[in-house]
Parts: C-alpha cells; structure tokens; sequence
C-alpha cells in the first residue's frame, strides 16, 4: 500500500488521484468528517479532485455515514479492511489518503480496538462541564494511562471531551482490554508526507476558506439543520460545521465566524502536522515530498520510493 498524509490545504487528493492513474490505483479515504453524506463543502471533499483527464478514480470510505451519527476509529478501522482486501483482491493498488493522524496510524500499526460503552453516570456528572475543565481531566487520565489517542483536533468540543475522557476512564478501569495497542502491521506500507511552507499553507487556507463560502457553505449547513439533524449535533464536528452553524443558528456574527474559523483550521493543521511528526517519533518513516513540486515530479518520485521499497 501507498499511504499519502499531510494537512489541511497541502494538495495531497489531487496528488493521491494523479498517483492512482498511474498506478492503476483507488483511494481509501483517512478522513474523519469525509465520511458523512451531504456535509461535502465544510469537509472538503472536493470530489472533483478524483477526475483525473477523462479517468474517474475510484474512492473509497467517503459518504458511508449519515450526519449526526457519530462515527469512530472502531467503525473506520473495519471500513478499511473491508476495503483495502476488495481493492487488494481485485489486483489493484491501494493508495491510503487523508489528513486525520489518529485513523492513518491505526491501520497502519494494526491497533486493536475494542468497542467502549457509554457510561451514562459518567456523562451525566460531566455534562455542562466547560471545555477548558474537560481538557484537563482528559490530559490527567491521559498521563495515568500514558495515552496517546486523543489529541486537541479530537476533543474540540465539550461532546467530544466527555467522550474521550470515557474512553480514556474505561482504559483505567479495564487494564486487561486492549482499546488501542500495537499489533502486527495490517498492511506493509510506504508513507508519503506532503511538506508544504507554512506561509504557503496559510495563504491557501485563507484562500480556501473564502472559496467555499462564496460555494454555499453556509447554505450547506442551513439545509442540514432543516433536515432535522441537531445543531449540537454539527458543532460536535468541529471547525467549519462548528462555526457556521453557531452563524446560522444567531450566536456569532459573519465576520467573526469567519475570523474564528480561519484562525482554528490554521490551528488545526498545526496541529496535524505535530501528529505526523510524533508518527515519525513512535517509528513510522515518512517520506516527505515538496508541495510545490510539479505533479508529474511527485508521482514519478513516489513510484521510485515505492519501487525501491519492494
């Protein structure tokens, strides 16, 4: 397997999609929030990106979900063996993409999960906690436990706290279940990391950010609450459904949604590359390539590296 990660804005969908055409490839999709049908323009899936000349790429692990539902590693790490094993059967090469850290790492060092049940007492003392106290009771439970699940894109909201902090109570309770532990890898892979200046991936997410309002974002989100889906239900996705939602529903103005908005996914890509980097520190070799590339350079520099690692 081909693994491509990097943060928000790097290009790397349109490199996976240029590397499948050349590779006779389909891509798996390492997306938390890609997941979900009708939330396209706040995740950016920018489906467009899978054409490459007049060839569909094929994709797979985006649209599986319905929104507000609530989709975990467990469900993903399913999902992906499902779909590595059919593209793998069928002779194909099978190209993992995506920006979410935590997903990527657990296919590729073969975590073994275990299902966590709610703990309705839990929650009921948590609820109406504010964020920054959840944050340090989850950071306490994760010292004890020497974890390294969740991190701050994971817990940005109080909704996603409380479900880490059970997840990480259960750890403590149940010493003997393996939630998240090292096993054989599922799948040798070569990692390929887009680097891209910062400056440079500021500006284009600024870029971007303003793209996809100008494309009825916000009216993405308005048909989705119309639909019935709950609004504490969309800001537990974080970032962009967090924000236009809070814009939509009348607690923040425009402008700032969108100077909150702009800071946090700057925010949040920080903090995915912090993830690549401590996936090199817990042993993973990522090949690093230059955004700014031409892409014809990068895909003939990727199949060197995956040839050469044969």
């Amino acid at each position: 397997m081909i693994t491509i990660l990097g943060p928000t804005a790097s290009g790397k969908t349109t490199l996976a999609a240029h590397l499948a055409a050349a590779t006779d490839g389909e891509i798996i999709s390492a997306d938390s929030r890609q997941v979900y049908r009708r939330m396209d323009i706040g995740t950016g899936k920018d489906l467009a990106d899978y054409t490459v000349g007049d060839r569909q790429i094929p994709y797979h692990l985006i649209d599986i979900a319905e929104p507000g539902t609530h989709y975990n590693l467990f469900r993903y790490q399913q999902d992906f063996h499902r779909a590595y094993a059919d593209i793998a059967g069928r002779g194909r090469q099978p190209i993992l993409c995506g920006g979410t850290g935590l997903y990527i790492e657990a296919v590729l060092k073969g975590y073994r999960l275990a299902v966590v049940p709610e703990n309705t007492e839990l929650r009921a003392r948590l609820e109406g906690k504010p964020l920054d106290e959840l944050a340090v009771m989850l950071a306490e439970l994760k010292r004890r436990n020497g974890s390294t699940m969740h991190n701050k894109t994971d817990v940005d909201t109080a909704k996603r706290a409380i479900r880490a902090i059970e997840i990480e109570t259960f750890i403590e309770l149940h010493p003997d279940v393996d939630v998240a532990s090292d096993n054989r890898p599922s799948a040798d892979s070569i990692i390929i990391g887009v680097n891209i200046d910062r400056d440079e991936r500021r500006r284009r997410i600024t870029s971007r950010l303003r793209q996809r309002l100008d494309e009825g974002m916000v009216d993405e989100v308005r048909a989705l609450l119309d639909s019935g889906i709950n609004a504490d239900d969309l800001i537990y996705y974080g970032l962009e459904y967090k924000y236009v939602t809070e814009y939509v529903i009348g607690r923040i103005g425009y402008d700032e949604m969108f100077g909150l908005l702009e800071i946090a996914i700057h925010q949040f890509a920080k903090r995915q590359m912090t993830w690549f980097r401590g996936m090199e520190r817990r042993g993973s070799s990522i090949h690093w390539v230059d955004a700014m590339l031409p892409i014809e350079e990068k895909v003939a520099e990727i199949i060197r590296l995956a040839e050469n690692s044969r």
